[in-house]
């Protein structure tokens, strides 16, 4: 457990952790912290499901253009869907500020230290959300490429950006939050042709040796490139959603949470 940044105990489970460390070791604890967590993310889904929304993860590092990805969304498919955003940041409300100047209801979480969301925060920042008539709901998660994969929102699916300016060997330096995307958005384009040593090819190859069928979408916000691949990896997701929630079923996200969990049984 994290005792630096903060990770493992967060606003939202802070009452559940104190409930749980006394007399208990420090697995117990991320076991329990996990479990609840879940608990909250399924109770999260179904809220989502009563409206019929498709709810989206975005995770990536600081600076890779996740807030101009959802302006440039919100400017394209404003007029077709009802878009919200919750936004998740240390401190400061400047990405909501951006996203409600586009006419879009934004809440914003601050973490203070935690370099993550949890289930419980998202939980709370609903009660002062309108998700009634929403399509898509977007939670934009902390910048970091460690934590934010292994606890679940309750999110139907992840979509992790990387910059092309990060580098392309993230997926295997960062393995879990790649592994978890369901989309892998490759971010900032343009600047490719004057980054000789980002390659999307080596980064899609990366990524494929992780076992993972994410499909890649290259695009630009700011240039407007690729755009209308990923408009319509979102007009499908949602139909498929909607159409699961009309059979009583709902996506799963996929999150490392199980994983962690089966990591500290060997423990």
């Amino acid at each position: 457990m994290c005792e630096t940044c903060g990770c493992n105990i967060t606003s939202g489970n802070q009452s559940i952790a104190q409930q749980v460390i006394k007399g208990t070791t420090a697995v117990t604890v991320l076991k329990n912290l996990l479990a609840k967590n879940d608990d909250q993310a399924a109770h999260n889904r179904q809220h989502f499901d009563k409206y019929r929304l498709l709810a989206i993860n975005l995770m990536s590092s600081p600076g890779s253009g996740k807030t101009a990805l959802l302006e440039a969304t919100i400017d394209a498919l404003s007029d077709k869907y009802r878009i919200g955003v919750i936004e998740g940041d240390l401190e400061t409300e400047n990405d909501a500020i951006r996203i409600r100047a586009k006419g879009v209801p934004a809440y914003q979480i601050t973490t203070g230290t935690a370099c993550h969301l949890d289930a419980h925060m998202v939980h709370d920042a609903l009660h002062h959300f309108p998700l009634d008539g929403l399509d898509l709901l977007f939670i934009e998660n902390v910048g970091n490429l460690v934590c934010p994969a292994s606890f679940n929102l309750g999110q139907h699916l992840n979509a992790t950006l990387l910059s092309v300016t990060e580098g392309d060997d993230k997926p295997v330096k960062y393995p879990v939050v790649f592994r978890a995307a369901n989309v892998v958005l490759v971010t900032k384009s343009d600047f490719l042709p004057v980054l000789e040593d980002f390659s999307v090819e080596r980064a899609e190859l990366n990524l494929r040796n992780l076992a993972s069928i994410a499909p890649v979408i290259q695009l630009s916000a700011r240039r407007n490139l690729g755009l209308q691949t990923w408009f319509d990896w979102l007009s499908n997701e949602l139909a498929k959603q909607r159409a699961r929630i009309s059979k009583g079923e709902s996506a799963r996200s996929k999150t490392q949470s199980d994983d962690v969990r089966l990591s500290l049984r060997s423990t």
